[in-house]
């Protein structure tokens, strides 16, 4: 009697142990977050395929409050953003890249005067500044089911005539948003990574 009531504590032992050990997944989504953020990351890619639905207001607006709320050095905050969304504006910017006709171009710009510096050699982060809004945006963009490309060929000089408006700003990204179309797919190098142990290093 003995050894089965034992034996019985023993199974519900292992039956615990288990069930400690599959509840790890759901506490560490519980406590420290889930893979929503890793999906989202993986499942975006730079669109250069539109259709001509366009971009609701509600979704836009979005997008440029994700990119206001992107950090920046001491919160200086030496960006501006300029979202084009009217045919006027988009005439003026297609000349200069063709923005694959997306219905929505956003431009990001900083003025390096605005920025924190680094105090021991004088660096200006103002581009990196630039740059973490501009990945707000495209994340922001892939969390809304739009496409959207970072585009950084172009010819800034060219931008600056068309847009007199940016007077004063550098211009870093534009940055083509809209439904992709049907046929909008990644391009052959967008799931290429380097494998972990290649990519970091844990000192």
């Amino acid at each position: 009697m003995k050894k089965r009531i034992l034996s019985r504590l023993g199974d519900i032992s292992r039956i615990h142990h288990r069930a400690a050990f599959a509840d790890v997944q759901y506490r560490i989504d519980k406590h420290h977050g889930s893979n929503a953020f890793l999906e989202l990351a993986a499942k975006r890619f730079s669109c250069r395929s539109f259709n001509h639905h366009p971009v609701s207001s509600v979704k836009l607006a979005k997008i440029l409050e994700a990119a206001r709320l992107a950090p920046s050095a001491k919160n200086q905050q030496p960006v501006h953003v300029w979202a084009l969304t009217s045919e006027e504006a988009l005439s003026r910017i297609r000349p200069i890249h063709t923005m694959f006709d997306a219905p929505v171009v956003i431009m990001v710009g900083y003025r390096s005067p605005d920025a924190a510096t680094r105090a021991c050699d004088g660096f200006n982060w103002a581009e990196t500044d630039a740059s973490i809004v501009g990945t707000h945006i495209i994340l922001a963009a892939a969390d809304l089911n739009l496409g959207c490309t970072w585009v950084g060929s172009f010819n800034p000089a060219k931008v600056r005539e068309a847009f007199p408006e940016t007077e004063g700003y550098e211009i870093s990204s534009l940055f083509a948003i809209g439904h992709p179309s049907s046929h909008a797919e990644p391009s052959e190098r967008h799931s290429v990574r380097k494998s972990p142990e290649e990519f970091s290093t844990e000192l």
